[in-house]
């Protein structure tokens, strides 16, 4: 059975403020541990006016210890930002702090425009390169295998879940070579979807913490009573879309069917391909596209974002989600082994 998780970028909406974000960031994962939610990542970006999750490992702290029992992780660490012996304290204390309820999702691109990128990173070069290595570096310490005579303390003999995110095949052939569980960000980058599941697929091999290939994809979901509503609510992300892909990143806009009217034709064509895997309706209207995107993909569990301007409607969006896929949420929790 497909189960839904949630990723939050802890937006900041027009107006706000990154405090406010936090406030509500914990709210939604209060309410999604009620509904069921099977876990709860945050995002890392860096130098974005809309987005308040920059010290991944600190919000995750802040929302585990405000949760009972929702899994809590990162979606992801851009660990090229990072040190690998860094990530592995930092989650090792997460994990000692709240264990079995950590998750630890790896992304290889920076979260963050390229000046930003290179006041994060930690040496000189291309440290995305350094990927693959830098992922063997962390796990040895998770295993409590020295590197280089270090060990990480905590982190050292833990059981932290490590995934793969990605945005193309080489997170996918990664994933399967290592046999790690894979995320795909569909919910921004559909293009290699279908072709990074099928090779991430036929190249699993089993390792110690995965026997089978588990697939999670990236969804945006605005759900609300109506149709016409839900496309309002969208209008959101689709303004906060044109804004950066065009230079001009912002905080979170209010609603604004007019502005997505206005829109140029090369406009609404990127707009139609980035966010492409996105569910937007009435509840039916949003159970059925959902129902429909696990049959075309047979996608193992469903990352759900909405990136609402009002909390209450973001709070509503995730309510009726659950409300009308209660078996998504309801069911025994998604085994990784």
């Amino acid at each position: 059975m497909t189960r839904l998780s949630i990723l939050d970028l802890s937006p900041i909406t027009q107006g706000s403020d990154a405090a406010e974000s936090f406030r509500r960031t914990l709210d939604l994962a209060r309410h999604a541990e009620t509904w069921g939610y099977q876990r709860y990542w945050l995002a890392e970006h860096h130098g974005m006016p809309g987005v308040a999750s920059a010290a991944t490992a600190v919000l995750i702290g802040h929302v585990a210890g405000g949760t009972r029992h929702i899994r809590v992780g990162a979606g992801g660490i851009m660990l090229p930002n990072h040190s690998p012996l860094v990530i592995a304290e930092q989650f090792g204390t997460l994990a000692s702090l709240y264990p079995g309820r950590i998750d630890l999702g790896l992304g290889r691109a920076p979260g963050s425009d390229p000046v930003t990128a290179r006041a994060l990173r930690r040496h000189g070069g291309l440290a995305a390169d350094e990927f693959d290595q830098d992922v063997a570096e962390l796990q040895a310490y998770f295993a409590d295998q020295a590197h280089s005579g270090v060990r990480a303390v905590p982190g050292a003999g833990l059981d932290v879940p490590v995934w793969i995110l990605g945005s193309s095949l080489y997170g996918a052939q990664l994933a399967a070579q290592l046999g790690l569980p894979f995320a795909f960000a569909s919910h921004f980058a559909p293009a290699q979807m279908m072709d990074a599941i099928g090779l991430y697929r036929s190249l699993f091999e089993p390792s110690a913490q995965l026997a089978r290939p588990h697939v999670m994809l990236g969804l945006n979901v605005f759900a609300a009573d109506t149709d016409a509503e839900a496309r309002r609510l969208f209008s959101s992300l689709q303004q906060a879309f044109v804004n950066l892909r065009t230079g001009r990143p912002a905080p979170l806009p209010p609603p604004n069917p007019d502005a997505i009217e206005a829109l140029s034709p090369p406009a609404v064509a990127m707009l139609d391909q980035a966010l492409a895997c996105s569910a937007v309706g009435s509840p039916e209207t949003v159970a059925r596209q959902v129902r429909e995107f696990i049959a075309r993909t047979g996608a193992d569990e469903l990352m759900v974002t909405s990136q609402v301007f009002d909390h209450a409607a973001r709070l509503r969006s995730f309510g009726l989600l659950a409300e009308v896929l209660p078996d998504m949420v309801r069911a025994p929790a998604a085994a990784l082994a």
